[in-house]
């Protein structure tokens, strides 16, 4: 079966290296921190790569913490653990305080600067900080402040492509065309931020 990818899904010719990205979202339960994991993994299906979604529910699972870890490769994966992210998203303050230690040097960061506030601290790593919950709330629905964040990674990232994640959206929406149109602005957003 041919590959559908738009944009080579994890081979740096430049470097003879498979790329891999290790992707951490975390967030309260309730700010779509599952559905973020289960789209960058399927993204990745979609273009081509190996990938591996492992999600973690807090004790309470809506507004307890909740995170997903996701690896995107052309080669193979050994472990779904993501111990130091390439990528982490933070939709709240207490997961930036658990996991900006964690990202690897020169990793990005990518943050909901309405719910974490300012710049983080950390040095050797590049920090995207989005107003994601109040472009959200503008566009109508503060749920899909997930989207902006899934946006802002994949104008990011080595291994997904907009139309790839833009596909798999859509999918996931399917029969629900209100739902897809809201959540691909605030997607584009992201993208564009």
């Amino acid at each position: 079966m041919p590959k559908k990818n738009t944009k080579s899904a994890g081979h740096n010719p430049k470097t003879k290296h498979i790329v891999c990205e290790e992707i951490i979202c975390a967030g309260f339960g309730g700010q779509g921190i599952m559905f973020m994991g289960k789209l960058l993994a399927a993204s990745g299906l979609e273009g081509g790569a190996h990938v591996t979604w492992m999600p973690s529910y807090g004790a309470e699972v809506r507004g307890g913490t909740a995170y997903s870890m996701v690896k995107i490769s052309l080669g193979q994966i050994a472990n779904p653990i993501v111990i130091n992210p390439d990528i982490l998203i933070v939709m709240n303050r207490p997961s930036l305080t658990k996991y900006e230690g964690k990202i690897k040097e020169g990793g990005i960061l990518i943050s909901n600067k309405s719910l974490v506030g300012d710049f983080p601290k950390r040095k050797g790593i590049k920090v995207v900080n989005i107003p994601m919950t109040e472009i959200a709330h503008k566009l109508g629905d503060t749920r899909c402040a997930n989207m902006v964040a899934i946006g802002a990674l994949t104008a990011r990232s080595k291994t997904l492509s907009i139309r790839n994640v833009t596909n798999m959206l859509k999918e996931a929406f399917k029969n629900k065309e209100e739902l897809f149109l809201i959540n691909k602005k605030a997607l584009d957003k992201g993208y564009k931020s």
